[in-house]
């Protein structure tokens, strides 16, 4: 069974393709190519998918419940609506109209990949791929991953969570070129939560609810 973890990276996607328990690093073009890998089974993005019109999801709020500490790598999705904002100034007046609430500097530079996904996902949605969120994953696969991905502890946290369930440190040593740890590892946590997934064993948060598109609001891990 193949599967495959994406996850951000600038501007393109580091994926990992996990099959069985031999994984290997990908660098990736654009959503469009990573959906386009043959024999894809199950496909988990580190990228808000379901997206609401005025309001914060549920999956948002019950991740950072479980993360606690760890619950600010949950970024606040944008809304729909800021998606065919040209820049910064009118994505925030399109938010503040909807929610209330300004679109921070951080959601913004998500929104290019964000939009690139939801083109790439098609109408009806490409049934293959869910959102998921790489610390829910991690924290799934071992309680003691606790310390920040870009600490030395937590590298080591989180290379310990992996080794038992795939050949994550061949897999580094092959990675591509340029191809940060933090990112690969994020990959890797995506393609355990692809596998759940693809295998009907995940958990996930969220209200289910899909919205304009008929994208699901929910993260699985």
């Amino acid at each position: 069974m193949a599967v495959l973890g994406l996850d951000g990276w600038r501007g393109a996607w580091a994926g990992a393709l996990l099959d069985d328990g031999e994984v290997t690093l990908l660098a990736l073009a654009d959503a469009a190519a990573a959906l386009a890998l043959p024999g894809i089974e199950a496909v988990a993005v580190d990228m808000p998918i379901g997206l609401s019109e005025n309001g914060s999801r549920t999956c948002d709020v019950e991740a950072r419940r479980l993360l606690g500490r760890a619950g600010s790598s949950v970024f606040p999705a944008p809304l729909r609506p800021v998606l065919a904002a040209a820049d910064y100034a009118e994505a925030c007046r399109v938010s503040v109209a909807a929610s209330g609430r300004a679109l921070s500097k951080q959601t913004w530079f998500l929104v290019p990949s964000i939009r690139s996904l939801d083109d790439a996902l098609g109408d009806p949605p490409d049934p293959r791929v869910h959102e998921v969120h790489p610390e829910l994953a991690f924290r799934a696969l071992d309680e003691r991953v606790r310390d920040p991905k870009v600490t030395a502890r937590g590298l080591a946290q989180r290379l310990a969570a992996l080794r038992p369930v795939m050949d994550v440190d061949r897999a580094l040593a092959e990675a591509p070129p340029r191809l940060p740890a933090v990112d690969a590892l994020d990959a890797c946590a995506a393609a355990w939560s692809a596998r759940r997934i693809a295998t009907a064993t995940a958990e996930c948060v969220g209200d289910d609810i899909r919205d304009a598109r008929g994208r699901r609001m929910r993260i699985s891990f």
